[in-house]
């Protein structure tokens, strides 16, 4: 039987970075030792006046459908947050709510590009974002980011990337998985080039709330000009402990919540309405929680390198934000993938090569810092006794 060309398209190396993830779980099934650091599901629990609103919720009878594109009392909750905190003016008929930042994710680019379009994304990149712009038929452009320029974009690459073609940039600040946060300037250079070739901007910013050394997140919405060009996607997942309850958002013009509207009636038909009555609990509660996971993810970025300070085939990548970290291993003489598989096989340790980020991420591995402080420092061991064990180039 045949399938369809679009669904062809999602099948790439992105979508096989999974595969040691899915070996990890499989060993760890049959009763092996094996650390998880492959994936980015912090290990904290959800804070409990979030999980108290969805329980009342519940008892309620709100387990009908809910507003398609989010209820009216979260929609304006996400958006009060996001005028306060860019200063543009943001209403509640900016912002549609989606099942996580994926669902935004594929719905932006959806929605703003087709077959024949360029999609200007750095590289490397989270690995799902080559599936969301192939799925739409447009084509991917890859911009390097550079390990001399510490994984920090230059808007002049972008720029020699931009061709009459091009419809979108596509940027993840903070970044995953190298952990980047872009500054004012930087972001000023990226809005200057959207604006003179007429470009939309898609900023993934769902690590905003998890930067380190008191680093203050910069939103391209907050920039002259861009709040008409500019898409924010944006979600609980990481900053809440979030990520099974799977609600994210864009904050977008008007006209695009439209568009977004029409694409959830076909895809999804909305969130659960208590999944929502607990949303709209998390983006208005100050909830220290989420202070303090960033303060623990920088705490066991500090014991990682701590363990792999004596490695000399090994150098790591300080990130200023997400939860993730990345190891430079190509003194070691392998491959990130082969690196990769080997640490799997020989210590138990499932890290992501960053090959699978695009090109760009050849030669580093990510490795998560969700897991317990004991883990990782067990994990931290394994990964520097194996090191040992290699020859070099």
């Amino acid at each position: 039987m045949r399938y369809s060309a679009t669904i062809a398209r999602l099948e790439n190396e992105g979508s096989r970075a999974w595969d040691i993830h899915a070996r990890a779980q499989e060993e760890r099934r049959r009763g092996r030792d094996v650390i998880l650091l492959s994936i980015g599901d912090p290990d904290f629990p959800t804070p409990p006046g979030i999980v108290d609103a969805l329980v009342e919720s519940v008892s309620q009878g709100d387990t009908h459908y809910g507003e398609v594109d989010g209820a009216r009392e979260l929609r304006h909750a996400i958006a009060d947050r996001h005028a306060r905190e860019t200063g543009a003016n943001v209403t509640w008929e900016n912002v549609t709510v989606t099942p996580g930042a994926q669902g935004a994710l594929f719905g932006a680019i959806m929605c703003l590009a087709q077959p024949g379009d360029e999609v200007v994304v750095p590289q490397p990149c989270y690995v799902t974002y080559d599936s969301v712009v192939q799925g739409s038929g447009a084509t991917l452009v890859s911009v390097p980011l550079r390990p001399e320029r510490a994984f920090h974009l230059d808007a002049d690459d972008v720029a020699a990337a931009v061709t009459p073609r091009t419809r979108v940039v596509m940027i993840n600040t903070p970044h995953n998985p190298t952990g980047a946060a872009l500054g004012q300037d930087e972001l000023e250079g990226l809005a200057h080039l959207c604006r003179a070739h007429d470009l939309w901007l898609v900023s993934d910013e769902v690590y905003s709330r998890t930067l380190f050394d008191d680093r203050r997140h910069v939103s391209p919405l907050s920039l002259p000009g861009m709040a008409s060009r500019c898409v924010v996607i944006d979600s609980l997942s990481k900053s809440h402990a979030m990520t099974g309850w799977r609600v994210g958002w864009t904050v977008a013009p008007v006209a695009f919540a439209r568009h977004m509207y029409n694409l959830a009636l076909a895809i999804h038909y909305g969130l659960p309405s208590f999944i929502q009555a607990a949303a709209i609990e998390a983006v208005r509660g100050d909830y220290p929680e989420v202070a303090e996971m960033t303060r623990r993810y920088q705490t066991r970025l500090d014991l990682m390198c701590d363990c792999l300070a004596s490695c000399g085939n090994l150098a790591v990548v300080r990130p200023q934000g997400a939860c993730f970290m990345m190891i430079d291993v190509r003194a070691t003489g392998l491959s990130s993938m082969d690196f990769s598989w080997r640490l799997l096989e020989e210590a138990g340790v499932a890290v992501l090569a960053c090959e699978s980020f695009g090109s760009a991420g050849a030669g580093f591995v990510r490795l998560s810092l969700t897991a317990s402080d004991e883990d990782l420092r067990s994990a931290g061991a394994r990964i520097a006794g194996f090191a040992a064990t290699l020859p070099g180039r």
